[in-house]
Order: C-alpha cells, then structure tokens, then sequence
C-alpha cells in the first residue's frame, strides 16, 4: 500500500511537498552526491514550486532534472511539459546548471519524430546512469483523470513495454498524439515515486486507485522493486477516502 498524505488544502500541500523534497535532496547528495529527479506536467510543477523555489536550504546546484514524458512539441510550445517546468520551477532556480537539465530533443519533438526522440532520450538516460537500468531518486508524478501516469494510459500497448526505458506513442488518447514516457521498468526501479494531485474532480479517481487495487490503472501498477510510492493530495481529492487510508504527514 503507499503512504497517502492528506493536506488541508493548496498551500499546506506546497508546503509539506517542499519539506519532504528538501529532505530527499538533502539525503541523496549526502549519500552520492547529487539528486536525480524525473518530473512530469500539469497542475504539478505549480505546486510544487510553490515553496520549493524559493527554498534556501536545498542545493539546487546538484540537482538533475529529467522528465517523466514529454509531448512531442517544441520547448516553448504551451504543450509542452518542459516548458511549464520552467516557467513554474527553472527560471526561478538559477542554481541548476544548464548541463543538469535534460529535456527532450527539440529538433526531434518539432518534427514529431517520436520514434527518434525517445531513442534520443534512452540514450541520454544510458549516459547518466552508465548503461545501468535509471533508478531516480525521486520521481513526482501527476495522475489523470483516467488514472494514466507518464504517458501511459489504461489499456495502451506500452504497459506491457518491458525492454525500452523510453517508449515512443503516437496514439495517445490526449492530445497532442505523439509523445515520449519513461516506461514502467524504469518507474518501478526508483527509489521514491510521489503522486501529487489536487482538486475534487480528482476525488473519484483517487478512492479507486487508493483503495480498489482490482483496477488495475495505470498509477496502481507503479510499485517500485526497492522504493516507496507517496501520494500527496489536497483535501478536496481525499474526500471519499475512508480515513484510515491516509497518514499524518510527518517528518
């Protein structure tokens, strides 16, 4: 079962995420030397950043950033879940080093190349993590109203994806179509996974992922080999959780 963390609302789900980040990097770069993170879009990069950027105990400098999918657009398309990290996180954190962000190929998402890009984007995974099967230190993942995470959707061929780290789609169910999304080999071998969503339309999505495992959706599936899966939701998502399903949030 994962830790299902429940916050009173917006800000107080900011805040609790920002200390828990603070302390993963802070255990990560203590233990190798550096913190390797895969995000992905939507509403997370707000909430997270909220707090987070303005944090002054994390050493940004030793951070690598990568992300968990991407949609096959250019960096400053507003598809584009780079581009809302940015906006969100890495222009107010100039203590990461441009060489320590990693995003997808530009010239191979703007030609919708998906095949390319997540060839492109396997290799630079193999780059980092030495030709070893990527095992990150903290994956923050959003979850759709499908319960899909990444790009990886309820009844896609790639969840049975078992040799690629990245996978392309060209068939995604949202738009825009083609995409790259790190497959569930690479999802189950981090060591901290953390859902993070908010809102009462998320409220249905979350009960049956929480607490009727015979689902099967996508998010359920994340159950890392030798890690820990962390929900971190607002109240308004929490609501038809029986109480017993969630945790004092505590350090």
């Amino acid at each position: 079962m994962p830790t299902v963390y429940s916050f009173a609302n917006g800000d107080a789900l900011s805040s609790g995420l920002n200390s828990f980040v603070e302390k993963v990097s802070r255990e990560a770069i203590a233990d190798h030397g550096y913190l390797s993170v895969a995000i992905s879009g939507g509403s997370l990069p707000k909430i997270l950043s909220k707090e987070l950027a303005h944090n002054k105990n994390v050493d940004f400098s030793k951070w690598h950033m990568f992300w968990a999918d991407e949609r096959c657009v250019a960096h400053d398309d507003a598809d584009s879940n780079f581009l809302e990290v940015k906006k969100s996180l890495l222009d107010h954190i100039p203590q990461i080093p441009k060489d320590n962000i990693h995003p997808i190929h530009e010239a191979y998402a703007k030609a919708k190349d998906a095949d390319k890009a997540a060839e492109e984007y396997e290799d630079q995974l193999k780059r980092f993590f030495n030709n070893q099967l990527p095992s990150f230190d903290l994956m923050l993942l959003g979850m759709g109203p499908d319960g899909h995470c990444c790009s990886l959707f309820p009844g896609h061929p790639l969840l049975q994806e078992h040799s690629r780290w990245v996978a392309p789609i060209v068939d995604s169910p949202k738009p825009p179509p083609e995409r790259i999304t790190l497959t569930f080999p690479v999802v189950n071998n981090s060591k901290l996974v953390v859902f993070v969503t908010a809102g009462d339309g998320k409220k249905d999505m979350v009960q049956k992922i929480i607490e009727e495992p015979q689902h099967e959706f996508p998010c359920q599936r994340v159950k890392p080999t030798h890690g820990q899966v962390y929900w971190f939701i607002d109240a308004a998502a929490a609501a038809k959780l029986r109480k017993e399903s969630c945790s004092d949030y505590k350090l």
